[in-house]
């Protein structure tokens, strides 16, 4: 699992996900990702490049977006393919994080 960042107009932080989100792709980038939840408000998930999302990378999306929350903050997961975004559905995930797949909306559910 590989993440890289970008960081756009009005605080905005694109943190772009490639890969596998499975047991090893979670240790990847769980470190990273509580980093950010540490320090940003307004994140945004790019998961258009997950291929797989299992259930330990379902916990590393969850604790980073409740931090943020926590500090009045906002998270939203942008473009998860089907299979991936059954997956959200499926356990609730959608009702924590916020589910967009046109980029305007998720900007704007940020603002």
């Amino acid at each position: 699992m590989q993440l890289s960042m970008e960081e756009l107009d009005g605080g905005i932080t694109k943190v772009i996900l490639d890969g596998r989100l499975d047991i090893a792709g979670a240790q990847e980038i769980d470190l990273k990702l509580n980093v950010i939840a540490g320090t940003k408000k307004a994140v945004l998930v790019d998961m258009q490049k997950v291929t797989f999302l299992g259930s330990m990378g379902l916990r590393t999306l969850v604790a980073p977006a409740q931090a943020i929350k926590g500090r009045g903050g906002k998270v939203v997961l942008f473009g998860p393919n089907e299979m991936v975004e059954n997956v959200l559905r499926s356990s609730k995930m959608h009702t924590l994080i916020p589910i967009h797949h046109e980029l305007q909306s998720a900007l704007a559910a940020l603002r």
